[in-house]
């Protein structure tokens, strides 16, 4: 009887100096856990970024200005259009929406949002 209470204290005595196995596992979750906070931070980073790139001029968001008094979009040349924009012209001229309202609401000319719907034919994009 003496030797099984000598066993269980020996044993007891031992386990207080074994590492714990799950602090490895608990370490492990925790820099995952701190990774995909990083990675989420980046992304947000770059939606803003992507957001800011996309947002409409006050202009085009204030009915009130005429269409005339509004600033003309430079020439194609001198500010490629970005493919989202184009994506969108493709889609309001496939559901048959005028040349004159598409570029009321994309802030483009008239003459850049024909080009865009010929180059759509030409790939295929739009009809």
């Amino acid at each position: 009887m003496y030797s099984l209470l000598g066993i269980a204290v020996l044993l007891f005595i031992v386990s207080l100096f074994m590492k714990d196995p799950y602090k490895k596992l608990q370490e492990d979750i925790d820099q995952l856990s701190i990774q995909q906070v990083q990675e989420i931070y980046k992304i947000k980073k770059k939606l803003k970024v992507l957001e800011e790139e996309l947002l409409i001029d006050e202009v085009d968001m204030n009915p009130a200005i005429p269409v005339a008094d509004r600033q003309p979009v430079a020439d194609n040349s001198a500010n490629p259009i970005h493919a989202i924009i184009k994506n969108q012209v493709w889609s309001l001229a496939s559901q048959g929406v005028s040349i004159e309202k598409i570029a009321s609401q994309s802030s483009l000319s008239t003459a850049q949002v024909q080009q865009i719907i010929t180059e759509g034919v030409k790939k295929g994009f739009a009809e």
